[in-house]
């Protein structure tokens, strides 16, 4: 069901040598980029038009229009089950608490008497945020990508998210969103939602349309279409990553509990034949206990042969064999992944060690799938090693730092020097002759 990788009794490799031991889905944005450029180039030039009929050819379904109409966002909230908007409304008040605390202030640092800079913090005038809603629907993408847009004090917020084909004849929500993508917005206050999927919405959103003024930034997770879209915008627009399918490693010993671990890799194989689940340890007997429980677990679920059986038998699925936990947390910190179990003992120290991440859960208590929906963290996370140097979605994704330099004449003049100094090292005599016009061309003396 799933293979392993067995890295003990020889020293571990650094680096790039190690990452190339560990699995690792096949995901080449490249390639789909040409795919890509023709549907962002029709969209450029020929603006819904080319939205409606790539929702025809894509999604099935011939749009009337591009933007979902204001009616059948509230018939979609009052149509929810009562279960799942209060699931929804507990997901909003968690992730609020947490991105809350992320905002930023203005901050002034004296460097000399009448010599200051201040930085201060704005949040991007208009963002699109994307919503998938292929194989799955995620209502929980709406919750984790506007709360953060809203905390950070973004104006304008617009929303896009497949049309779903009618399921039966004259069905309402056919060529509309997911109802409960429709729903989530309508419990966040996002009004302005488009029919829109994949690359096509990622194009709207970069250039505009009729319907559909142009945003400054796009963020939101999605398939490889997005993430090609992302990449071939950018520069022109904000992305917040290119993200690919997603992960779960697993750091454990044998106080783990197999059913646990199990059930977690099994979680995220669920998402996609693409998504990756990883165990590490140092416990073959643990090995051996949650291969067994695979087996036991994926016999009583659903989504088997299309999604979960490929994703643990595909390359980018393993049980990696260490030595131990510090060699555990080297290869961990080598694979860094989306999401990152730690099920140890003192798994708390254990986490604290880590390095590269997009989210580490601590302990049996606190699985992927609580931070998938109602931890208050972000799920939006950085995907195939990209952990090593980026972050997950938050308020700061949002805002943008702005340095404001206020400088008297004689904190000028104190410092003018040394400005003329290094413009002329750098043989930027223009530079330097910038500070001494200031000063009737003759630099002051330094005190």
């Amino acid at each position: 069901m799933i293979s392993r990788i067995d890295l003990r009794g020889d020293a571990l490799p650094e680096g790039p040598a190690l990452r190339d031991l560990l699995p690792r889905a096949d995901f080449d944005v490249s390639a789909a980029l040409e795919k890509v450029r023709p549907i962002c180039e029709a969209v450029h030039h020929r603006g819904d038009a080319a939205l409606i009929d790539f929702a025809e050819k894509f999604d099935g379904v011939r749009l009337e229009s591009v933007r979902v109409p204001a009616r059948a966002i509230t018939d979609a909230l009052e149509a929810l089950d009562p279960a799942v908007r209060a699931a929804l409304e507990e997901s909003i008040r968690r992730a609020r608490l947490v991105h809350r605390e992320q905002r930023r202030t203005a901050h002034t640092t004296q460097v000399v008497p009448g010599g200051s800079v201040t930085e201060k913090w704005v949040p991007v005038d208009r963002v699109g945020l994307y919503a998938p809603g292929g194989r799955s629907v995620y209502p929980s993408s709406v919750v984790m990508n506007v709360v953060p847009a809203q905390e950070a004090g973004v104006e304008s917020i617009a929303l896009a998210s497949p049309a779903q084909a009618p399921a039966f004849d004259n069905d309402p929500a056919g060529g509309l969103p997911h109802p409960t993508i429709l729903a989530a917005c309508a419990l966040l206050g996002v009004d302005e939602v488009y029919a829109a999927g994949g690359a096509t919405a990622v194009a709207m959103f970069a250039y505009g349309t009729e319907s559909c003024p142009p945003a400054n930034m796009v963020t939101g997770p999605g398939n490889i279409w997005v993430a090609a879209a992302k990449r071939y915008f950018t520069g022109k627009i904000g992305i917040d990553a290119e993200a690919g399918p997603t992960e779960i490693a697993v750091l454990a010993d044998d106080t783990a509990d197999p059913v646990h671990v199990a059930s977690d890799l099994i979680s995220q194989a669920e998402h996609d034949p693409l998504a990756a689940a990883v165990l590490v340890t140092d416990s073959a007997e643990l090995a051996d206990a949650v291969e067994k429980e695979l087996e036991t677990q994926i016999a009583a679920t659903k989504h088997v042969d299309d999604r979960i059986v490929p994703a643990l038998k595909g390359r980018q699925s393993a049980i990696v064999l260490v030595d131990g936990i510090d060699e555990g947390l080297r290869v961990v910190d080598a694979y860094g992944a989306e999401h990152l179990e730690i099920q140890t003992a003192d798994a708390a120290a254990v986490a604290d060690r880590v390095r590269n991440a997009g989210a580490i859960f601590i302990g049996p208590w606190a699985p992927v799938s609580l931070g998938d929906y109602a931890a208050g963290s972000n799920h939006v996370l950085p995907t195939g090693g990209c952990a090593c140097h980026s972050s997950g979605l938050s308020v700061q994704s949002f805002l943008r730092g702005i340095h404001i330099v206020d400088y008297t004449q004689d904190a000028l003049a104190e410092v003018a020097h040394h400005v003329v100094t290094l413009a002329e090292a750098e043989d930027l005599p223009a530079h330097g002759a910038a500070i001494k016009a200031r000063f009737g061309w003759k630099v002051p003396a330094s005190k």
